[in-house]
């Protein structure tokens, strides 16, 4: 009897698309009879434009993590130089939830939250203005350490999420507009989404180099 590839359980199958939001769209929309998102690969027009966009530093540990991963994502910038500089300005916060009689807390909520901006290097116009987040569970232990590692995990689980956010919303113009900014208006932030306080550009962080 020959043995055939393994068959993926339906469940696991689902998990695995909501755990990666640009694995499902590229998997999903041509079963739909839609115009893949990452048509042509990595020498797609899309993986192209997504290339031709630099992230400047971004401050504190969660910055270090969030940038890395959109840097994973978007590729490696022309030798020349990127088109567009994508600012990031990041709020991360950790909230108790459960707490005991004694006011000992059980359970923590890390929520972390992005405002971007894809700036045009050239002319320095900000022609997408958006915000991106999410938030994770940590169960608060005896042991000091072992939640400190949980509340790291959950801020490396978190940071890429919202790159995975980011992304997924820049390549979605560069596919609609052909290119990395689309059109040349800002774009709204996204619904349900913190909104941006100001229309001010995002101030690059000093350095790359994560914290200790």
């Amino acid at each position: 009897m020959r043995k055939g590839l393994p068959l993926l359980a339906p469940h696991l199958l689902a998990r695995a698309l909501l755990a990666r939001p640009l694995l499902a769209i590229a998997l999903l929309l041509p079963g739909c009879g839609l115009k893949p998102l990452y048509a042509g690969g990595g020498s797609g027009a899309v993986a192209s434009a997504l290339a031709d966009v630099e992230v400047a530093p971004i401050q504190g540990r969660s910055g270090w993590l969030v940038a890395n991963a959109l840097r994973q994502r978007l590729g490696a910038p022309p030798a020349g130089g990127a088109r567009y500089r994508l600012d990031v300005r990041l709020d991360d916060q950790i909230t108790g939830l459960g707490v005991r009689r004694d006011d000992a807390v059980t359970r923590e909520r890390r929520t972390l939250r992005a405002r971007y901006q894809l700036v045009d290097a050239g002319t320095g116009t900000t022609l997408v203005d958006a915000t991106a987040g999410s938030d994770a569970g940590v169960d608060v232990v005896q042991s000091e350490y072992a939640t400190i590692a949980a509340e790291n995990s959950a801020l490396e689980r978190l940071a890429e999420i919202v790159a995975d956010q980011v992304v997924a919303r820049l390549a979605l113009r560069a596919r609609d507009g052909g290119g990395a900014a689309g059109a040349s208006a800002p774009t709204p932030a996204t619904p349900g989404a913190a909104a941006p306080t100001t229309a001010a550009p995002v101030p690059p962080a000093a350095s790359p180099t994560p914290p200790r």
